[in-house]
């Protein structure tokens, strides 16, 4: 559905990236453009910085395709907005994208998105490397470098500025290369002086987010060890031009971030076991091929990259998936033993009970520690998945619902409900939570469609629920309008 979704958005989009007026413009998640930083707030106010920054997020949604993993997202939220305590962020209504990228990357939307590529977790081998891109994007964020940098720009030309912001949607859709190409064509004075701003605001991020590392009492080390991971990974590539890259990461960057660090205490944190558990998460979606994974974990067992229970962990997923669920049960039971409540090793078992056919079990399980923790992500997500794939539509539509109160802005909630409510027959709710789905992916001509449909089973005498959903029709309406899909 999601490449469905990229090419009937992806003409649509580049229409509105080169005919909209200056103030309009959405950057791309691979460029991390603009957020204004300190009280330069003639053109841009904060107010308007988050209302572009929720339309950006529906449209980028049905761009790229982001990770329905709940342990790898709900990881991703608590840590941004842990990180997001000890920053200089006022506004902290933030939301999280976690994009199914292999690539190592995040970025910071105006409006309080923070978007992180999966290949980040492979290639930073601590909690502390990973939360110092986190801490970098939150500073951008904080010091409203968008706004600062549409005021910088305020005097380019509008053509010059839409082709280079049609160039870097371009980079972000098709590729670097593509990206590279078209901006060759771009004004070279514009290109030159946009540099030279943006270094100094990645300069500044840099020293914000390391002061953020230091007041979440971590090591502030942990960013120039980053940036050098950053540098090995792209040491054999071609590296695009720097304008086009969203953090440009040179041997005097990584020099002036370890300098910095010295101003600060050294502190020597252990590894955290949930950051390698989420990362082997990552590396079994991302490795395609069963035996090639299983081979990674078991080597890992003798490695020293991974703990062993997270190495232990990540082999269990990579059997699973192989199919091979008594060997995973071995292991997995040891892990039950000594964690009983990690939470990851409870809904690995109920994967291998769910393998096996096992459903009642995998349920029992998940709902005995359900009643413990009744609000928990990826317990709710695996239970109705699992509920589903038993048959019990009933009960998985009773579970959904309560948790998308908790989740109104997850699609993949919106889209498991959808679905339960249409095997257990409840055509009017299967129209109102596709309705929800689509608009969250900015597909608004489809939302219109399913409200439209919600209205005609509801009785004539119900004003209220009428009243509802025609209000709703109305705001879809708008938001097709603003944003001119």
């Amino acid at each position: 559905m999601l490449t469905y979704f990229r090419q009937s958005l992806k003409k649509s989009l580049l229409t509105l990236f080169l005919a909209l007026p200056l103030s309009h413009f959405v950057f791309g998640g691979d460029l991390q453009l603009p957020n204004l930083g300190g009280d330069s707030g003639g053109l841009i106010t904060p107010s308007q910085e988050y209302d572009l920054g929720q339309k950006w997020l529906r449209i980028y949604r049905a761009q790229v395709p982001t990770t329905s993993d709940p342990f790898i997202l709900s990881y991703s939220e608590q840590l941004v907005r842990r990180l997001a305590r000890y920053s200089d962020l006022n506004d902290r209504r933030l939301d999280v994208l976690v994009i199914e990228n292999p690539t190592l990357n995040a970025f910071a939307i105006p409006g309080g998105v923070i978007g992180i590529h999966t290949g980040l977790f492979r290639y930073a081998q601590t909690e502390e490397q990973f939360s110092s891109v986190v801490a970098h994007e939150l500073a951008h964020l904080s010091q409203r470098h968008y706004a600062r940098q549409v005021e910088q720009q305020k005097n380019m030309a509008i053509p010059t500025l839409a082709g280079m912001l049609a160039a870097i949607l371009i980079g972000v859709t098709a590729g670097a290369d593509a990206g590279i190409a078209a901006v060759a064509a771009t004004n070279a004075s514009a290109a030159g002086a946009q540099l030279r701003f943006s270094r100094q605001m990645e300069q500044e991020a840099d020293r914000r987010g390391m002061e953020t590392l230091v007041r979440a009492d971590m090591n502030p080390y942990a960013m120039s060890e980053m940036f050098e991971q950053m540098l090995r990974a792209t040491r054999f590539q071609r590296r695009p031009p720097e304008f086009l890259m969203s953090h440009p990461v040179t041997e005097s960057r990584v020099a002036d971030s370890r300098a910095r660090a010295q101003e600060f205490p050294r502190r020597l944190t252990p590894n955290v076991l949930e950051y390698e558990l989420v990362r082997a998460r990552t590396i079994i979606r991302q490795e395609r091929n069963n035996k090639t994974a299983i081979q990674l974990f078991e080597d890992e067992l003798k490695g020293t990259e991974y703990s062993d229970a997270a190495a232990q962990y990540g082999l269990v997923l990579a059997l699973i998936r192989d199919n091979q669920t008594d060997r995973a049960r071995q292991l997995i039971d040891q892990l039950r033993a000594s964690s009983p409540d990690n939470l990851y090793f409870v809904v690995a078992e109920a994967d291998i009970l769910t393998a096996e056919k096992k459903y009642p079990d995998a349920i029992a399980l998940l709902q005995r520690y359900r009643q413990k923790y009744p609000n928990h992500h990826p317990l709710n997500t695996r239970l109705a998945e699992i509920l589903m794939l038993s048959g019990d539509y009933k009960l998985c539509e009773e579970v959904l619902n309560e948790h998308v109160l908790r989740r109104p802005k997850d699609d993949y909630v919106w889209y498991l409900l959808a679905e339960a409510e249409g095997l257990a027959g409840n055509i009017f709710a299967v129209h109102m939570a596709r309705a929800e789905y689509f608009k969250l992916n900015a597909l608004f001509d489809k939302a219109e469609i399913q409200l439209s449909n919600a209205l005609k089973l509801v009785a004539s005498d119900d004003q209220h629920t009428r009243a509802k959903i025609q209000q709703e029709l109305k705001e879809v309406r708008q938001l097709r309008k603003e944003i001119q899909l």
